[in-house]
């Protein structure tokens, strides 16, 4: 790729994971009212067909990684998942209030921090107690995140017999000058034991994430960390960008200097190895940072034009409604969105005072949604259409345009 585009291109920009993105999103027209009247439109549109998605975000970390962008809380102190869990369970239940009938959930998610923070009886608790208040899709899908050094097989074992089939691993990069970096000292047997035990117990999908761009990292690390990892051969692989942002994430990051830190020029050609190797392993190319095998359902779901892409990732199927539960946890409507605050002291007081703990969103009008679908087809198979009445401005002429 010419150079002039990379640097041109090389900039800070939000996290893409919805249309607008977060730092756009219009606050002036946003309220709490809206947003559960858009939730219950939605609700009542898709809950008897699709089915609903949901996100619980589980923020706590024993130690800083400091490649992580997400919300989290580091403490060594487990007492507190008791009580974070009866939140969690207490804004669940303010939800369900709100339909007519019970929920049927089609996706869940455990996200973080850590999930295998918590205990398996803690994790046990929190699962058992949302389903009293639901039905199960026929189709659905429980998944979380582990991570390799504290996943314990009671983990896999309590998950998967509360119907838990795809588990993600955060692998990163094997060299151990970037793990120092990184704070997240992890070796290859770790990754390996657990890989190869969630598969003996019966997971059906099993996901490693991997990161290029990270501090004192080469071409010659990611190669090496593609090849063990290709040895373990994961179902399907998250292969994405580090973002250097000392200046919004604080102590982490300055740990290193930035000049430590790949260039994007160079960034740009550990991607494009790890993709070569990615597809010389039987990895095909989903669409924006995500590999899968031919076997995996991600796959399958491209094949067959189901392929969606919401605030959890790419999924094999869509949801018009994702409920997130959960600090900072973001849920979406499809007509609006909105975000949990991102303080724990803030979340207990407002889940105990009954209130949706909800600090800022965004309601869609016609133009978002026109441009949301258009960018979820793109993102998703790849083309759009302007064909398509329903995806149409009304100043377009009427020929037809793809993109």
């Amino acid at each position: 790729m010419c150079h002039s585009l990379v640097s041109k291109y090389n900039i800070s920009g939000p996290r893409y994971t919805s249309y607008p993105t977060v730092p756009y999103w219009d606050m002036d027209s946003f309220s709490l009212k809206k947003w559960k009247a858009s939730l219950i439109q939605s609700f009542n549109e898709s809950n008897s067909t699709e089915g609903i998605s949901l996100y619980i975000h589980l923020p706590f970390c024993e130690s800083l990684c400091t490649f992580c962008g997400c919300n989290k809380r580091i403490t060594k102190r487990h007492e507190v998942e008791t009580p974070y869990i009866n939140a969690v369970l207490k804004e669940w239940h303010l939800y369900c209030k709100l339909f007519n009938i019970k929920p049927k959930i089609k996706e869940l998610h455990l996200g973080g921090g850590t999930p295998t923070f918590f205990s398996p009886e803690h994790l046990n608790a929190l699962i058992t107690d949302i389903l009293k208040s639901a039905t199960l899709a026929e189709d659905y899908v429980f998944s979380f995140e582990g991570h390799p050094n504290n996943t314990t097989e009671a983990h896999l074992q309590t998950l998967y017999h509360l119907g838990f089939r795809r588990v993600s691993f955060g692998v990163q990069d094997y060299n151990l000058t970037v793990q120092k970096a990184i704070h997240r000292i992890q070796p290859f047997e770790h990754v390996k034991k657990v890989t190869e035990m969630a598969r003996q117990i019966g997971y059906t999908s099993i996901g490693h994430d991997i990161i290029f761009g990270l501090p004192f990292q080469t071409e010659a690390h990611v190669e090496d960390t593609i090849e063990k990892t290709k040895a373990l051969l994961p179902d399907r692989i998250a292969f994405y960008s580090y973002a250097h942002v000392p200046w919004i994430k604080g102590n982490g990051q300055r740990g290193y200097k930035d000049t430590d830190v790949p260039s994007g020029i160079t960034k740009r050609k550990q991607y494009e190895i790890g993709k070569k190797r990615l597809s010389e392993a039987g990895y095909l190319d989903i669409g924006m940072d995500h590999f899968s095998l031919k076997t995996d359902t991600l796959y399958l779901a491209r094949e067959d034009n189901n392929l969606h892409r919401n605030f959890m990732g790419y999924t094999p199927s869509k949801t018009q409604a994702m409920i997130g539960l959960g600090v900072s946890a973001i849920s979406d409507s499809w007509y609006g969105f909105a975000q949990n605050t991102k303080s724990i002291e803030d979340y207990y007081h407002l889940i105990e005072a009954q209130i949706l703990p909800i600090s800022r969103g965004h309601i869609l009008n016609n133009e978002d949604l026109i441009i949301r679908q258009h960018i979820l087809n793109l993102m998703c198979h790849f083309k759009t259409a302007w064909d398509d009445n329903t995806l149409r401005f009304n100043d377009l002429p009427r020929d037809t345009h793809e993109a």
